[in-house]
């Protein structure tokens, strides 16, 4: 079989290969908050769950994950390859209202789900309000 010559095709190809760095590829996610926890949910797929890293270090939570190629094989001659592979790094900068030691991350279906906890000193709460009863003053003489 003839192969096809296509140098547009082929330089977009060798560009994007040399420039692709383990970080360059994010990690997509979705953030959001619901009630008192803030939900990461991160895309891994292919990734295998023992190589993901979860992190935190000075308020920065660091996510790591590792894709290995289906196949290294010297006689194999590939015809696309889009897929990233190496290590990947996803970094989030956590705010001073964040319960640190509560964080925790579930691997799903090539999801990875991080559950961040808002801090209890960082709710909201209502204050309630004393009210005290002054003393009645009573002036003069009330002899009956």
């Amino acid at each position: 079989m003839a192969a096809k010559f296509d140098p547009i095709r082929d330089l977009d190809r060798f560009f994007a290969d040399i420039t692709r760095t383990p970080n360059s590829t994010a990690l997509p996610m979705d953030l959001y908050r619901d009630g008192d926890a803030f939900i990461a949910r991160i895309d891994m797929p292919g990734v295998d769950p023992s190589s993901i890293d979860v992190d935190v270090q000075d308020r920065t939570l660091t996510v790591r994950a590792e894709r290995v190629a289906a196949t290294d094989d010297a006689e194999v001659q590939w015809l696309s390859r889009e897929r990233p592979t190496g290590t990947f790094a996803r970094q989030l900068t956590l705010g001073n209202r964040i319960a640190l030691d509560q964080i925790t991350a579930a691997y799903e279906d090539g999801v990875l789900m991080l559950t961040i906890p808002v801090a209890e000193e960082a709710k909201p709460r209502k204050i309630s309000v004393n009210h005290a009863k002054r003393p009645e003053v009573v002036s003069g003489d009330e002899s009956l």
